[in-house]
C-alpha cells in the first residue's frame, strides 16, 4: 500500500468534506439572512397597521395579529416572485411575532427552562448557560437596531435609561429575571445583555437534595439553624447559586415573623405573608436621588424586623448588618462573594472598612465573630454542578484571629465516564457550639447529624483553623 497515496486521498477527501461544509454553512447563513430580511419588511408593514399594545395583548388579538403577518408575508413573497417552504413561513412569522409581543431572538430563550443565563455578547452572538455549562445558540439579532430595541423595551416600563452618559443599567424582567446592560462607549464592541433567569417555582430544599447540591443532613441542620435563629452567611464565587440558596433557606422562616428584604434587584420569592421588599435605587438624570443598600439597612432598622434578609453585601453596608445582627435580629442571612469561607471574613473585613468607620482590625474581627455564627460555602463544579462545599462554624477568637471549624465538607472522589464529579457529603465529627442556642429556641437537633462513619483521626475531628 502506498502511504503517501493514501494520506493524499485522504487530504483531499477532508478539503472535499471542509469545502462541502463550508457550502453548507454559507447556505444557511443565506438563508437565514432572507428570512430575517423577510420579517423586518413583513414587522414594518404590520406595525404601521396595527394598534395593540404588547403589554395588554390577549389571545384573541395576538391570533389576529399572526393572521395579519400571515397576510403580510404572503403578499411581500407574491411581490417578490419567492417561494417560502410551510416551516420557513412559520419560522418568520414567529420572529415579527417575538418583536411585537416578546424579546426578539432571545424570547425563545427566555421561554426555555433548561437556560438559567442568557448572554448578548452583538447580533451575531448569543450564549446560554445549560446545566451550568455555556454554549453558543444560533439565535440572532436582524441587526444592531434591533439590539438597542430590545434594550428598550426592558428598560422602558421601568422608567430606566441607558446612554453615553449613563451607559451601564441593571433592571428585571416582568418574570424576575435579573438584567444588566452595558453599552458603548464602555462596551467597545457593541451593547451587552446578560440575563440571569429565575425558576418561576422556586427550588425546595427536596429539590437540591435531589441535584446532590446537598445531603438530608445537611438539610437538616440548616433547617434547625434558620429556625434558631443562627446568623448565616452564604458565600461562594459568581453563578454558584448563592441567591438560590439564599432563596431556599429563606423559606425556613416560620410564617409569623416580620422579614425585610434588602437587594439590588429584587430576586428573592419568599412564600411567607409577612414579607416587605425594599430595592435599592440608582441617581436619576441629574445625578440625584440614590439609595444604596446601605441606606435601606439603616432605614430596615426602624421597620421593626424580625429577620433581615440581604441579598447580598458589597460595600459599606457589611457594618450596618453586623450591627443589627449584633443588636437583636438573630436569624438574619446575607450573601457574599468569596471563594472560601476564611476567604469571606476577609472580604467582610475589608467591606467593614469601607464604611468610613476608622475601626481597628481586631475590632471588626470581634464584631464579626460575634455576629455570624455560621458560613455555607457553595461552589460550581467543573461539571456545571452547584453544591455546599463546606458548612462551616464561626467559634470565637483566639488572639487576633477568628477560628472557623468545618462540620461538614464535600469530598471529591473522582470522575465519572461522562466527566461528571463523584463524591459525597461528609461531616467531619465536630459538633457545633450554636446547639445550645438552638435548643433555646426550641428546637433539636440530634448529635447523630454530626456523626462520622468515615475513617478520622482525632486530631482531624477537633482541627480548627
Amino acid at each position: 500500500m502506498n502511504f503517501t497515496n493514501y494520506g493524499l486521498t485522504i487530504h483531499t477527501t477532508n478539503a472535499g468534506k471542509d469545502e462541502e461544509k463550508e457550502g453548507r454553512t454559507e447556505s444557511v447563513s443565506k438563508k437565514k439572512k432572507e428570512l430575517a430580511d423577510i420579517a423586518s419588511e413583513a414587522l414594518n408593514v404590520v406595525i404601521d397597521e396595527i394598534e395593540v399594545s404588547p403589554l395588554e395583548a390577549d389571545l384573541l388579538q395576538k391570533k389576529e395579529v399572526a393572521d395579519k403577518i400571515n397576510e403580510v408575508v404572503s403578499m411581500i413573497l407574491t411581490e417578490s416572485k419567492r417561494n417560502l417552504s410551510p416551516g420557513d413561513k412559520k419560522n418568520v412569522i414567529n420572529m415579527v411575532m417575538d418583536e411585537i409581543f416578546g424579546y426578539g431572538p432571545i424570547t425563545t430563550l427566555l421561554k426555555d427552562t433548561s437556560v438559567t443565563e442568557i448572554m448578548v455578547n452583538s447580533t451575531e452572538n448569543i450564549y446560554v448557560e445549560r446545566k451550568g455549562k455555556i454554549e453558543r445558540t444560533e439565535n440572532t439579532f436582524m441587526d444592531i437596531k434591533d439590539v438597542y430595541h430590545l434594550i428598550d423595551k426592558i428598560i422602558s416600563p421601568l422608567g430606566r435609561r441607558v446612554d453615553e452618559s449613563s451607559p451601564m443599567v441593571d433592571a428585571r424582567l416582568p418574570d424576575g429575571s435579573r438584567v444588566n446592560i452595558i453599552i458603548p462607549p464602555l462596551a467597545i464592541k457593541g451593547p451587552a445583555i446578560t440575563i440571569r433567569k429565575f425558576a418561576a417555582d422556586p427550588y425546595t430544599i427536596e429539590d437540591l437534595i435531589t441535584f446532590g447540591t446537598l445531603s438530608a443532613d445537611i438539610a437538616k441542620l440548616l433547617k434547625s439553624c434558620v429556625k434558631g435563629r443562627i446568623n448565616i452567611l452564604v458565600s461562594g464565587g459568581t453563578g454558584s447559586g448563592k441567591t438560590t440558596f439564599l432563596n431556599v433557606l429563606s423559606g425556613f422562616i416560620p410564617n409569623n415573623e416580620r422579614i425585610v428584604t434588602i437587594e439590588d434587584a429584587a430576586e428573592l420569592q419568599l412564600k411567607q405573608e409577612h414579607v416587605v421588599t425594599l430595592e435599592s435605587r440608582p441617581s436619576n438624570i441629574e445625578g440625584k436621588g440614590r439609595i444604596t443598600i446601605r441606606d435601606l439597612v439603616v432605614n430596615s432598622l426602624r421597620m421593626r424586623p424580625d429577620r433581615i434578609i440581604v441579598g447580598e453585601v458589597r460595600s459599606g453596608e457589611a457594618l450596618d448588618m453586623l450591627q443589627a445582627m449584633n443588636t437583636g435580629h438573630d436569624g438574619s442571612i446575607t450573601t457574599i462573594h468569596a471563594n472560601s469561607p476564611r476567604d469571606s471574613l476577609s472580604r467582610l473585613e475589608t467591606m467593614v472598612m469601607m464604611s468610613g468607620m476608622e475601626l481597628p482590625s481586631r475590632a471588626i474581627r470581634e464584631q464579626i465573630s460575634s455576629a455570624l455564627n455560621l458560613i455555607v460555602h457553595v461552589a460550581r463544579f467543573s461539571d456545571g454542578t452547584r453544591k455546599v462545599s463546606k458548612i462551616t462554624e464561626i467559634v470565637g477568637m483566639e488572639g487576633d484571629t477568628i477560628t472557623l471549624q468545618d462540620l461538614f465538607i464535600f469530598r471529591h472522589d473522582g470522575f465519572d465516564e461522562r466527566g461528571g464529579i463523584i463524591g459525597k457529603h461528609i461531616p467531619t465529627g465536630i459538633v457545633p457550639v450554636f446547639l445550645d442556642k438552638i435548643k433555646e429556641q426550641g428546637d433539636m437537633i440530634p448529635v447523630s447529624v454530626f456523626k462520622n462513619g468515615e475513617s478520622f483521626s482525632e486530631t482531624s475531628l477537633k482541627r480548627r483553623y
